[in-house]
């Protein structure tokens, strides 16, 4: 039982990196759940508390900012109300069109088109669009780091 566990952990670990790369997988819950899995399957032995409440938090932390990055990528680069409603928009658009990555082109694309509803300009609408673009890459810069860190954990407990 303790091999399946930790075997069944490590697939949940390597699939967290994948899904901090494809915005279709949750990936640092996932990670999150593979230390837990680890933790379980080695009688609460290779953790501490204090680091599993620390990962938890961090998985969480990093779920919000996911979420709120790339509308403040687009907020810091000048993006109306218009740009951001058009970036949400287009994120669940993107995702429900040609996930996952619709979600990048939706979420651009939607704040482009947000902002040449409220008459800005083309260059503007575009500065706005790559603001989205940059805060959603700054997400995915911080999820990969977190869940790579994870995989190296989880490695190291092994060994």
């Amino acid at each position: 039982m303790t091999v399946v566990l930790v075997v069944i952990g490590l697939i949940m670990a390597v699939l967290a990196v994948a899904g901090s790369l494809l915005p279709i997988i949750p990936g640092p819950p996932l990670g999150f759940a593979a230390l837990l899995v680890l933790s379980f399957a080695k009688d609460w032995e290779p953790f501490s508390a204090e680091f599993l409440i620390i990962a938890g938090a961090t998985a969480l932390l990093i779920e919000v900012l996911d979420n709120v990055l790339p509308a403040e990528g687009a907020r810091r680069y000048g993006a109306s109300k218009f740009g951001i409603i058009g970036a949400v928009v287009g994120i669940v658009a993107g995702f429900l069109i040609m996930p996952p990555l619709g979600i990048i082109i939706g979420a651009l694309l939607g704040a482009v088109a947000g902002e040449l509803a409220a008459n800005k300009s083309g260059h503007d609408a575009l500065r706005a669009g790559w603001g989205v673009f940059m805060g959603f890459m700054v997400g995915t810069l911080i999820r990969v780091a977190y869940t790579l860190g994870i995989l190296f954990f989880y490695i190291k407990e092994l060994f």
